[in-house]
């Protein structure tokens, strides 16, 4: 049964948009496919127009600046009428029978109101980010230094592992579930506003869930090295907008002050990582 809307959100993404769609096309239960281009100026938006031509299943925004993922997430959502919503970032490329075990595993669990895939990258290695506890002060703190501070192990006995958070890189879910949660905070640009979604599902009652035997490739950050000094001041943003709205101890006025602090001190040190990262290495 075709009852799966996959909305792709791309920003300068020619180099795997193609192979992308390509294969959420070919996806078996995918009724429709809507790609937001956030004011791309390579070959996306021409990328998608000629799958457009090709196919009544794709529908194409192309916006003429960015106004973010969350904000192009619900852009793209509020055309589709299926009841299955799949977000699937333009990095993942998916085999054909990914999408349709996701759902199936989604309907044979009654509370589930998210469900991601077992992300990997091209060597195999696992995403941190597809299994994630809650993101608050105290786990930052005893996390300091550490890549993946809010990392959960993987559960390899069971075929749905209930977490906190999985990555918005690939997310399926039932779409009266995202309308009853108001979508994506567009408050958010880029990073967090997956953990903001996943928290507000949460909240409403339902189950988050990673398929750990549904694997997926995903070449991670693939639109985010053309400006990583802008990504890092986005993800420092994204954290401080959901701390501030979820965790309870920054009501307290000190703790508040300390977390900002710790915060924005630690920017200009992720800033620099991503400097030293992108710079080629010597001869």
């Amino acid at each position: 049964m075709a009852d799966i809307a996959a909305v792709v959100v791309s920003y300068f993404s020619q180099s795997t948009l193609d192979a992308c769609l390509s294969r959420l096309l070919a996806s078996a239960g995918v009724a429709r496919v809507v790609v937001v281009d956030n004011g791309s100026r390579d070959n996306s938006v021409a990328i998608v127009n000629a799958y457009a031509a090709r196919d009544p299943r794709v529908q194409v925004i192309a916006n003429a600046h960015n106004p973010g993922f969350a904000v192009a997430c619900n852009q793209g959502a509020a055309l589709c009428s299926e009841p299955w919503l799949a977000l699937v970032n333009p990095d993942c490329l998916l085999a054909t029978s990914d999408l349709e075990e996701l759902r199936e595993l989604a309907q044979a669990q009654p509370d589930a109101g998210i469900v991601g895939a077992d992300l990997v990258d091209d060597a195999g290695v696992r995403d941190n980010a597809t299994r994630r506890h809650e993101l608050t002060l105290a786990r930052l703190l005893a996390g300091f230094g550490q890549r993946d501070s809010l990392a959960i192990a993987a559960d390899d006995s069971k075929a749905l592992q209930a977490v906190d958070a999985v990555s918005g890189a690939l997310m399926l879910m039932p779409r009266s579930v995202f309308n009853a949660v108001g979508g994506f905070d567009g408050g958010y640009r880029l990073h967090a506003e997956d953990l903001d979604l996943c928290r507000r599902v949460r909240d409403a009652g339902h189950g988050v869930y990673v398929a750990n035997r549904v694997r997926v490739l995903h070449l991670r950050g693939v639109s985010s090295r053309r400006r990583p000094l802008w990504v890092e001041w986005q993800k420092h943003r994204g954290i401080w907008r959901y701390l501030r709205r979820f965790d309870r101890q920054l009501r307290n006025p000190l703790w508040w002050a300390l977390a900002g602090v710790l915060l924005w001190a630690h920017l200009p040190l992720a800033m620099l990582h991503a400097m030293l990262r992108r710079k080629p290495p010597h001869s």
